[in-house]
């Protein structure tokens, strides 16, 4: 055996499977364009920083140094959404109980019926759906409701003169758990401008948890799906039954 695998065990292997997960975290991090960018200006002021101490420039050499002796707080500031997403996946608690095929399919039938039903009459809607992140945290408005989902019931929360209207339904485990909350809205630049309150709860939420948020649109009626941060627009029942199954269906049957 080589003198260099003389010496491996099985620390080194747990040494290895840490960094790599810090690397793995550390690139889903910088997904976004705001990260990219920061990550570039670091690596600039980088090299000016070697680049000074090398020829002497004392002064910048010290204002550098300034700055990256308080680069954790930099980075605590710029990156808090990211931070406190988390440490909320980090103590989130799955379900207790999950169901079974038939009930999965029979939530979401409603789910859609109403959804739809919604979009045909121009009402809008916001119903978020909880997966294995609890959403407490983030719906501490709301009336605290415990009733099987029907299309009926949500369409008549959504009416436009029922008090409740304006906010959220949250959908724990296939049950409806609290109805009128509000949510945090995205505080992403990037964001359409065109997109009403509705739109950037659901954005809002699904960019710190992993729930999932369906909308209908007040003036058009369209129907849109959030997840990770990400609106998809679906064309009709059909399309939003079929991208829901992939989402959720997996995580109610475990």
């Amino acid at each position: 055996m080589p003198d260099s695998l003389q010496f491996f065990a099985w620390r080194d292997l747990v040494d290895i499977a840490v960094v790599a997960y810090l690397i793995y975290r550390l690139i889903l991090l910088l997904k976004g364009g705001v990260a990219v960018r920061l990550l570039v200006v670091l690596s600039c002021l980088a090299v000016l920083y070697s680049l000074s101490a090398l020829t002497g420039l004392e002064t910048f050499h010290w204002l550098l140094d300034s700055f990256f002796g308080s680069l954790v707080l930099i980075l605590v500031i710029v990156f808090q959404s990211d931070i406190r997403r988390l440490l909320v996946t980090l103590g989130r608690a799955r379900p207790a109980r999950g169901m079974d095929q038939e009930e999965a399919s029979e939530v979401l039938d409603e789910l859609v019926g109403a959804m739809a039903n919604l979009s045909a009459r121009r009402h809008g809607a916001l119903v978020i759906i909880e997966r294995e992140m609890g959403l407490m945290p983030y719906v501490q408005t709301g009336t605290e409701i415990d009733a099987k989902i029907t299309s009926e019931i949500l369409t008549s929360i959504f009416l436009p003169y029922s008090p409740i209207h304006d906010g959220a339904v949250i959908v724990r485990k296939g049950k409806l758990t609290r109805a009128g909350c509000f949510l945090p809205l995205s505080q992403n630049p990037n964001i359409s401008k065109s997109l009403g309150t509705r739109h950037r709860a659901a954005l809002g939420l699904t960019e710190l948890t992993d729930a999932v948020a369906l909308v209908v649109s007040e003036e058009t009626g369209m129907m849109s799906v959030s997840a990770g941060g990400k609106l998809t627009p679906v064309a009709d029942a059909g399309a939003l039954r079929k991208l829901l199954r992939r989402l959720i269906e997996p995580r109610w049957l475990t």
